[in-house]
């Protein structure tokens, strides 16, 4: 059998550890950025790079996205270099990216519809860190007969757990669900953490203490002490919460339910972009509380 030709579009820091991640498993790999100051690494790394998204898709069977919103989704298939000119019969387009549930079932109707072409949502959680082990959790909309053109590539590179929730959009609006816990749980980790010190207690030992709770996260594990140490390596980022959390809204305005904690949530991380650091890891949302009284 002919192995799948595999290209990639959305070298930033999440879609690049993908990138970088199928390319150290051997794969020949095709890639296209916006930014060209991004694709020496990955030529380095054994890449080809194609003139444009057009030119990309006409030359690979799978075609793999994470750009960072609907907008920027819908401008690569449609705007400049329009790559859904080089899609045809056959071909699967496999989006990472988190984006609207309604405009991911529009595209990829009119995918099917007009060039033959499959495709998945598959937007991911875990980070770049899972993106470099290959255990990234995905969550899947699409049809069973896509989902298994690419099941195997994902599965043996990417995933960790790879989950096919329904039909498209089904794994995007799994994934607006995956960040209203995060999203949440950033803010109340931040309270919480800010609680613990001005409790006099070790706040420190507050995860080791609670380890097996039924409070207990791989949020709490992972972050907490972060906030406390105040130095907040680079990571995901509050701007990205901050555009998930809106799209949640957006669904949960659709679909008429209720959510006043997200609504608070994203309120939070709106102020944090208001006060210049927006581009700051998700775990900075502590500044808000400061040393001194709340800012409000």
């Amino acid at each position: 059998m002919t192995a799948k030709r595999m290209g990639f579009i959305g070298l930033g820091h999440m879609g690049g550890a993908m990138a970088h991640r199928l390319l150290k498993q051997g794969l020949p790999l095709t890639v296209w950025a916006r930014n060209k100051d991004r694709l020496p690494a990955f030529v380095e790394a054994g890449a080809s790079v194609a003139d444009s998204p057009a030119a990309l898709a006409r030359d690979c069977d799978i075609i793999f996205t994470c750009v960072f919103n609907t907008a920027a989704l819908e401008d690569l298939l449609f705007g400049e270099g329009r790559m859904i000119d080089g899609l045809s019969d056959g071909k699967m387009l496999v989006d990472f990216s988190t984006a609207d549930p309604e405009t991911s079932r529009r595209i990829a109707h009119l995918l099917q519809a007009d060039h033959g072409t499959g495709m998945i949502d598959a937007p991911v959680s875990g980070g770049p860190p899972s993106a470099e082990t290959g255990t990234l959790v995905i969550m899947a909309g699409g049809s069973d007969q896509d989902f298994e053109k690419v099941r195997g590539v994902i599965e043996d590179n990417l995933a960790g757990r790879l989950t096919l929730m329904g039909p498209s959009g089904a794994g995007q609006a799994t994934k607006l669900i995956n960040q209203t816990f995060v999203g949440n749980l950033l803010a109340v980790l931040a309270e919480a953490a800010k609680l613990a010190t001005n409790a006099g207690i070790e706040a420190e030992r507050i995860p080791a203490a609670l380890q097996g709770g039924r409070a207990d996260s791989r949020l709490l594990q992972e972050w907490f002490n972060v906030m406390l140490e105040g130095q907040f390596p680079p990571g995901g980022a509050i701007s990205t919460i901050e555009k998930d959390l809106d799209a949640v809204l957006s669904l949960a305005q659709s679909t008429r339910t209720p959510m006043p904690m997200t609504a608070t949530a994203a309120q939070l991380h709106r102020m944090m972009t208001a006060r210049g650091h927006a581009d700051e890891d998700v775990t900075a949302i502590y500044k808000l509380y400061g040393d001194g009284p709340l800012p409000w």
